[in-house]
């Protein structure tokens, strides 16, 4: 049986008003896989992705104008469950309808799905991939019904599949092309080996909004009042640390923000740069979780 997720769960929490800018998102993910074939036809033919780039043992992939999702081969990597690493990286779909389509997609081609939530504040499908890296396609519900109101109103029920595709003329033969051009990185959820030093570094240090929290289990924080930009549980990963080489694990996730003095600042609140990918910045977690600080 999958285990529960986190956001499976009723979450309360008084949100703190966020010190880092408003307009901070989340951008590509970087994930190492087992084989690179493999993992390319998957997410062009299940999950929608397209490939933009690709080199020997290295794919990029998005919906539009920017890459989502990075692929690095290493052959023979095991899937990484129970260390800290990625637990889901989640696709925001522009509209409930895409939501829809997507689903009448995956019913029409037996896509595997793991979970089905209505969180009131989204509507959200899960997957995982051929080395268990978890996904997340979900929709939002109008900002008004949840803003200011995330750790009272965010919660798991059963999500009313048939209602979801029920806006469709026919869920039968609904077109599916892919995933809609503007489909961006919503979130990002981590797994850590503990909550409150999570809490303490992506709340405190860096300045997102905690804007819930179960208890020592997960958390979830954002930029500009937004459900959530990372979630992280110990759920699976308490006390464990990263996977050693020869996992498929999360390389980095990427976070972007507004400007290089906004990025600069960030650096020097996370105690300064572990590294550098591409000319970012690579900050480290206290799971050593590894995150790329990129600029709009």
């Amino acid at each position: 049986m999958d285990p529960v997720d986190p956001e499976e769960a009723t979450a309360r929490a008084e949100p703190i008003v966020a010190a880092i800018p408003a307009d901070t998102r989340l951008g590509a993910v970087h994930l190492t896989v087992a084989d690179l074939d493999r993992s390319v036809g998957y997410y062009e033919r299940e999950i929608g992705l397209v490939v933009r780039e690709r080199e020997v043992g290295r794919a990029a992939l998005g919906a539009g104008g920017e890459d989502l999702l990075v692929l690095v081969e290493e052959p023979g990597a095991k899937p990484a469950d129970g260390f800290s690493g990625l637990y889901h990286f989640a696709l925001l779909v522009p509209h409930r309808a895409d939501l829809a389509r997507w689903l009448a997609h995956a019913a029409r081609e037996q896509v595997r799905l793991v979970g089905v939530s209505d969180h009131f504040v989204s509507e959200a499908l899960y997957l995982r991939d051929p080395d268990h890296h978890g996904i997340e396609i979900y929709a939002d519900r109008p900002r008004e019904l949840w803003e200011g109101q995330v750790s009272q109103r965010m919660t798991s029920l059963p999500l009313d599949t048939e209602d979801l595709v029920s806006i469709l003329d026919d869920s039968t033969s609904a077109s599916f092309d892919g995933l809609p051009q503007d489909t961006v990185m919503g979130h990002v959820h981590l797994r850590v080996s503990e909550i409150a030093a999570t809490v303490a570094f992506y709340g405190d240090a860096l300045g997102f909004g905690l804007m819930a929290q179960l208890g020592a289990q997960a958390a979830f924080l954002s930029a500009g009042g937004y459900h959530h930009h990372l979630g992280a549980n110990a759920w699976e990963s308490a006390g464990a640390g990263q996977a050693p080489a020869g996992y498929a694990s999360l390389r980095h996730a990427t976070v972007v923000l507004p400007s290089v003095d906004t990025r600069d600042a960030l650096v020097e609140r996370a105690g300064g740069a572990a590294d550098k990918v591409d000319g970012a910045p690579v900050i480290r977690d206290p799971s050593g979780n590894r995150l790329a600080l990129a600029t709009a």
